[in-house]
Order: C-alpha cells, then structure tokens, then sequence
C-alpha cells in the first residue's frame, strides 16, 4: 500500500467512531507523517502527549484552525499543558477537551500496567467512539489488556515504498549538496532503492549518507555497501538473517533433480507468468539426513534467482508473553514481503513448529505452525520458501499434504558421482588442485558419508598436514575417513525408516 493510500484508510478510521487507533512502529516521523497528512484535510487539532514533555498541540499540524496564531516569531514546539506528564493526568485533561481532535500517545503501552490508567484509557475510548475524537497509540510492540484490545483497531504501517525511499535518498542527496559527487543514473537509483527495501526510512537516510561519505561519492559500488548494513541491521532486529546474492558464494554438488525442477519453476517469477495470471511458486519442503545439502541448496537456490536470502530462525520468534510469539511471526513475514521477490529459508522447521513441542510449551509451536500455513496458503508477494527438515517423525501431517508446497524433495546420502563433485569443491575451496588426488579411491572410502562429513573430513586433513609441516595428499585424506564414524552408520536404523517412506511419498532431488 503506498503512503497517500494509507493516509486515506487513517482517515476512514477515524471517520468512522474508532475511539482508538494502535501503530506498532517505530517510525515516529511516518506516523506524525500519516496523522497530519490525514488531518489537515479534515481541519482537526492534532496532540502529541510522551512521558518526557507531556500533552502539548502537535508542532507538526501547521495547517489546523487550532494552531496558536499569536506564537513569536520562530516558535518550533508548542508548549506542553501543565501536570500532563503523568500517564493519568494527561488522560484526564484529554477527556475534558471539548472539540474533536486525535490525541498521539507514544510508547504508551508500558503505562497500562497500572490498573487505574488501563480503566482511565478505557473510559476515555468509549467516549470517543460516540464524539469522533481519536487515540492513536504508537510503539515497538504494543501489548493491551485484553478487555482495551478488544476496544481499538490495529492500523498496519507497512515499511516504507520504494516511492518514499526514493524521496529519502532525494533529501540526502540535497543536504550533502557539494559535499559528494552523484555518479549515478536512473538505473543506479533504482538499484539503490531496491537495496534499501525492509529499512525505515531513518536506516534509509544513515546508510545513504555514510557510503556517500565515506568515498566523496554516490555511484553503483554503494549498492553492495548498502545491502552489507542492511544485513546488519536486519540481524540486529533478531527476526530474519539477510544475505543478498551478491554476498552468497554457495555452491552445490549434485542435487540434479531438484535443479532441474528448480529451472522450471524459476518461469513463474517472469513476466510471462505475470501476463497469465499465473501466481509465483509458493515453495518447497526438503526432508533428509543431516550434512546432506538441505541448507546448501537453500542458499544455492537464492544465488541461482539472484535474490535475497532471508533466513528465519524461528528460535527468535518465541516470547514469554501470550500473542507476542505470533506477532513476531508476522513481523518477519511482512519484513520478508517488502524485499519481495525473497527466498526465505526457514531450517529444521520440526523443531520450532513440530509435534513433540506443542505440549511442552502450552501449545505455542501449534499456534505458530498455524500462522505459518495460513500465510503459506494466502501470501500475495512473491517470496518463495525454502524450508528444511531432518525428522520426519515430528512434522506435523498437514504440512505434508499435497498442494502446502509446490514439491517436497527427499535427500539421501550422495552417491558415487555427488561424492566426486562434493570433494572436488571442497578441495579446491581450500585451495587445493584435486588432479593432485586419487578422486576414485576418495569417493569409494567416502561411500556412506554425507556431504558435511567430506566436508569435515577435508578440513581434518588439512590441520594434519599442516601439523606435519608437510603437503595434503590422498592418504591423509584417507586416515580422516578411516577416522570418522558417519551417521550412515551411528544412526543406521533412523535412515533406513527415513528412505522407506520417502521413496512412496517423496520426489528424489537426484
């Protein structure tokens, strides 16, 4: 939804005898934004109230009947009212005003705690759904008691659009105005703004501005520095972990199968599809012993679509408060719209929305697991989900049904030709030349190993010969495997019921 369609559906709401209005953001510079240009249309006073200054007009609201005309000269922040910056006290001189207005309390939520101010927001909430005067409550993440939820409407404020990050960088560009050269055309802004997807629109504003000076200019190389904060800043919000293609060196042996279907379905991001109605994938679902490519072919997958790799470690989604679990979720998955077209790899999914957890953690992992599959089932954007799974046991049945994803790949233990290609990656991305090796001898002792077992068994080679001061070769590889005992073997019983139902149910990636 763009910024002007969301000031028209504030406005609606307030319109309509909506006693109070919830934003969960934290960008409090879009909601003054939403208000006052909601606002200034309908001639309505606008309030800000905060623990620091109190209640006081809103210095934003130039435009409306009640601004003070006889302010000096320069006057840039109203006066707050006296003894309004108590939580109940400026609740109750915004019951005694008599004229329509909409009332912004920030960071509100913390305060309602107390049982008197939660009853005095109450009764203030239902005489405003009968006067047209609106509360509108803005904050990170805003937990209501029940009955007051209840009483007010949610009002989503999506991330900003490209449109308005456009504008952002637009205004960078103007305050730095001799400072730094602009080596950038259409298609380099268009780039930049693609990067700065899922920020607010303050991230947009610092990153711009520190790769502009950190060189004296803003050209086409600023789009990898941008996308490298980007990650870090989404890593800090603790949802989803951001790795853009530009930044993903996975590569993957074997898997031809699922490559294949892969290719295939890579038409439905494109125009064409576009032209027949026809929606993007929606995802696949890839079951298998561990250390086998699961996770590899999620981010392989990613670099091949030149996409953004976004990872959901649902580990980070659980909170202690009832809600907040399920809130989070949604937080992630519309972050996760707005870099649409997105691969989002979601790993182990059994073991944060599995069967075993449901009882121990109160049923949590059931609530969540059904928010996945309602989101699954109806997203609109393009994001295609990449979700891996080691026990099959612990998924939930209705995940397996046919039509939840668009394929469910089962991956076994590499064979003969995936250990040939496995080795010689791992070889030479330890900078080894694997012509210097005995590849057949490699690939007939590694029988029965995954791909993270070679992998491990390459490493271990490598600090033995550097122990020995002395060149890796095909016999030291050879005393790594005679080493190791695989999970072949240590959990043989466990893949062999694996196979045996997969080989009805599921489709080879091979």
């Amino acid at each position: 939804m763009s910024f002007p369609a969301s000031i028209s559906q504030f406005q609606t709401l307030v319109m309509s005898f909506h006693g109070a209005i919830v934003i969960e953001t934290v960008e409090e510079e879009r909601v003054q934004a939403l208000i006052n240009g909601a606002m200034n249309d309908l001639q309505i006073a606008v309030f800000e109230w905060s623990a620091a200054r109190g209640l006081a007009r809103s210095q934003g609201n130039v435009h409306n009947r009640w601004q003070n005309e006889y302010a000096p000269p320069g006057t840039q922040r109203p006066q707050a009212l006296p003894d309004t910056t108590d939580p109940l006290d400026a609740l109750r001189s915004i019951q005694d005003v008599a004229f329509q207005a909409i009332f912004w309390l920030k960071d509100f939520a913390p305060h309602l705690k107390d049982d008197v101010v939660a009853r005095q927001l109450r009764e203030v909430i239902q005489q405003f759904s009968h006067n047209r005067s609106t509360l509108v409550i803005s904050g990170h993440s805003i937990t209501l008691p029940r009955d007051i939820a209840q009483e007010v409407v949610y009002f989503d404020l999506k991330l900003p659009e490209p449109d308005e990050l456009y504008q952002a960088i637009s205004e960078v560009v103007r305050s730095l105005k001799g400072r730094i050269k602009i080596e950038l055309q259409n298609d380099g802004i268009n780039a930049l703004v693609q990067a700065m997807r899922g920020m607010t629109l303050q991230q947009a504003r610092k990153v711009v501005a520190f790769a502009a000076l950190e060189d004296g200019k803003l050209c086409p190389e600023d789009v990898k520095r941008i996308l490298q904060r980007k990650a870090q800043v989404l890593h800090e919000d603790g949802l989803l972990d951001y790795i853009p293609p530009e930044m993903n060196p996975a590569q993957l042996g074997g898997f031809d199968g699922l490559k294949c279907w892969l290719a295939r379905a890579r038409v439905g991001f494109s125009t064409q599809a576009k032209a027949f109605n026809l929606p993007a994938p929606r995802g696949i679902l890839i079951v298998g012993i561990q250390g086998c490519g699961k996770s590899l072919a999620a981010k392989t997958i990613a670099r091949e679509w030149q996409m953004p790799l976004l990872k959901l470690d649902a580990g980070r989604l659980y909170d202690k408060y009832v809600g907040e679990s399920e809130k989070n979720f949604r937080r992630a998955v519309t972050l996760a719209e707005t870099m649409a077209p997105a691969v989002l790899w979601i790993d182990e999914i059994e073991k944060s929305m599995g069967q075993s957890s449901s009882d121990a953690d109160g049923g949590l992992s059931r609530r969540l697991f059904g928010s996945f599959l309602t989101w699954l089932q109806e997203k609109s954007e393009a994001i295609f989900v990449v979700a891996t799974a080691n026990d099959l046991s612990q998924i939930p049945p209705e995940l397996l049904r046919k039509g939840r994803f668009d394929e469910i790949f089962f991956v076994d233990l590499p064979d003969d030709q995936e250990r040939a290609a496995i080795l010689q990656i791992h070889l030479m991305r330890h900078k080894q030349d694997p012509r210097r090796f005995d590849l057949p001898l490699l690939v007939q002792v590694t029988d029965g190993f995954s791909g993270a077992e070679i992998e491990q068994v390459i490493i271990t080679s490598l600090y033995q010969a550097i122990y020995e001061k002395r060149p890796v070769n095909t016999d030291l590889v050879v005393e790594a495997v005679k080493a190791t005992v695989p999970l072949s073997i240590s959990r043989r019983e466990d893949l062999h019921r694996l196979r045996a139902i997969a080989q009805e149910r599921f489709v080879s990636v091979k």
